[in-house]
């Protein structure tokens, strides 16, 4: 009886691991990382084109999930070459000492069925701050897309010093949004 037992046991975690999927191959020409500030009140759109990002998801155990980026603030767009030199300066993000942004996950929490929220720790110019944010995951047969968004304060980060720390002309507030595609290295069986 304890065999028979055992050997059903055995045959169900094969078979609810059977259509586990592990999402862990970002597809960084697939993904992007977007922002938008108020520059004398009026939205200004922007993105980072480069960065680098880990990954292991499996829908089934979201607790187990790990998520690390690594943004190369110098390719920052904010659709002005003016801007964009003056953003990577020493009096705001000054790319010289601080030449990447970091986030890595420390807890992901379910919400409901395709929503999470997930914690973690993000460094700008090495000041560091624990952030959550609720993600959205969308699969299919070809992967996953991570959607969601937050919001920051550049000066918890000292983000823009100097005559830019006020924020008449540029605004405290900072809005946030990823999208990040994502297949899976393993096959499903």
């Amino acid at each position: 009886m304890n065999k028979i037992l055992t050997g059903l046991l055995l045959a169900c975690a094969l078979a609810a691991s059977a259509g586990a999927v592990e999402y862990n191959a970002v597809q960084t020409d697939k993904s992007r990382i977007d922002f938008v500030f108020r520059q004398m009140n009026v939205p200004v759109d922007g993105r980072f084109k480069k960065f680098t990002s880990t990954l292991a998801f499996d829908p089934a155990r979201p607790e187990a999930a790990k998520v690390g980026l690594t943004i190369e603030l110098a390719s920052i767009d904010t659709g002005s070459k003016e801007a964009d030199d003056e953003a990577i300066g020493k009096q705001w993000f000054n790319v010289k000492a601080f030449p990447t942004a970091s986030f890595v996950s420390s807890r992901v929490r379910s919400l409901s069925k395709d929503r999470y929220e997930v914690g973690g720790t993000l460094t700008i110019k090495g000041k560091s701050r624990e952030i959550v944010t609720p993600v959205s995951v969308k699969t299919d047969a070809s992967g996953a897309v991570f959607e969601g968004g937050f919001n920051l304060k550049r000066a918890d980060y000292g983000i823009g010093e100097g005559p830019w720390a006020d924020f008449d002309t540029v605004g405290n507030e900072i809005q946030i949004k990823f999208r990040v595609v994502a297949a899976s290295t393993t096959p499903r069986k």
